[in-house]
């Protein structure tokens, strides 16, 4: 049994590899990745995987029983690259998709959803057995921005109160190796979202507790939020995309408390507070 996942030298491909290697051998395990030469230190065996290449991807899949197609990076042009890649898959013969999709993608207001409600009518009109993992806002997403916050003195947004239950991306890959090691998966969505939610102000509480300094939040409009963005020499597109997506967070799109995450993996998502203290620490 072969598991091949894709964008395995990504942020989330990284750790879902890792735990990977504590359910099954390393030799079971493929990397698809675009440089092979990245991913020598994952221990496992490499194949050139591009999504912009569909003349390449079936040979690349040769072997491989289930694959984790993890969403691409490159906004606008993810539908596309992920139907290649099930295209792909379909012709090779794999027999099981496992896709992270974003949650609640079929209600969202989120602009990213539309381009996985796309993947997910794709997948499901392959005839390939699939799994969609809709995974919720990744922790890291915030916290990435904590030193430019304490730095600044303020953690800023457009998120005003809404309610988000995101959680740890080890949580995230920790459920996809669950999902791809495990019986009784096979045609299930999973709305994956962490244990307890926080608000932005929440976020800036606890990052002051962390760091000794006073740290407000300031919640701004959408438009002057991206224009702030825009300043710190983010392209305007992503800029717009980011105020937006906290937009939609104030409507409490990254909201679920269905707790399928920490079934799934049998734990607890893990707390804020250690990932925003793993983030000051550096």
């Amino acid at each position: 049994m072969k598991i091949g996942v894709t964008g395995a030298t990504g942020q989330l491909g990284r750790i879902v590899v890792e735990k990977l290697k504590e359910r099954v051998s390393a030799e079971s395990i493929v990397a698809l990745v675009r440089t092979p030469e990245k991913a020598l230190d994952l221990g496992v065996k490499a194949r050139v995987f591009d999504y912009n290449k569909p003349e390449s991807l079936a040979e690349s899949l040769q072997g491989i029983d289930s694959l984790l197609l993890i969403s691409g990076n490159e906004l606008g042009q993810r539908a596309q690259q992920h139907a290649n890649v099930i295209d792909a898959a379909k012709q090779a013969g794999v027999k099981w998709i496992v896709y992270t999709s974003v949650l609640r993608a079929d209600t969202s207001t989120l602009s990213l959803a539309a381009e996985h409600l796309l993947t997910e009518a794709a997948l499901k009109a392959s005839g390939v057995p699939y799994t969609i993992l809709r995974n919720g806002w990744y922790t890291e997403n915030y916290t990435g921005s904590i030193s430019g916050a304490i730095a600044a003195g303020a953690l800023i947004g457009s998120a005003g109160d809404g309610k988000i239950a995101s959680a740890a991306r080890d949580d995230y890959a920790e459920a996809a190796a669950v999902v791809l090691t495990s019986e009784g998966n096979v045609g299930k969505v999973y709305e994956l979202a962490g244990d307890e939610f926080y608000t932005l102000a929440d976020l800036a509480a606890e990052v002051s507790r962390q760091a000794g300094k006073n740290i407000p939040y300031s919640n701004l409009p959408e438009a002057e939020y991206a224009n702030i963005l825009k300043s710190f020499n983010l392209p305007e597109g992503l800029a717009l995309a980011i105020a937006g997506w906290d937009v939609s967070a104030s409507k409490n799109d990254l909201f679920d408390d269905a707790h399928q995450l920490s079934r799934l993996i049998g734990r607890p998502t893990t707390p804020l507070a250690k990932v925003v203290a793993d983030a000051l620490a550096g």
